[in-house]
């Protein structure tokens, strides 16, 4: 048996108050649910699993699927790249987080970018 008790956690306020995880993780509440202080958009590139070719991911998107898909085929056109939409996170082909930062930094959208 598990004990539920928590013993250490470098997480903080960004975990979710039902399941625990990590907000960009969680399944149990919905983006359009959070506060806009929770509406942080992260730029990431991610190789992972992908024989050495990088992607750049954008999570935490709050909106529609409408709203998503038309931010992915914006920033997918300005990159010149290809993509897609998985679990609502947007995948560009390649390095393209300073174009991807300038674009939803131009729209008013609050991100961070990752330097890994």
């Amino acid at each position: 048996m598990k004990s539920s008790r928590l013993v250490y956690s470098t997480g903080g306020a960004n975990t979710c108050p039902r399941c625990s995880k990590i907000l960009f993780k969680c399944k149990c509440i919905d983006n359009s649910e959070r506060d806009d202080s929770e509406n942080i958009v992260q730029i990431l590139r991610e190789t992972k699993g992908r024989k050495g070719a990088g992607v750049t991911l954008l999570k935490g998107i709050k909106g529609t699927d409408a709203e998503l898909k038309n931010l992915a085929k914006e920033i997918k056109s300005i990159c010149g790249a290809g993509g897609s939409i998985k679990a609502r996170v947007i995948e560009i082909q390649g390095d393209q987080r300073e174009t991807a930062k300038k674009l939803l930094d131009s729209k008013g959208i609050v991100n961070t970018l990752s330097n890994g």
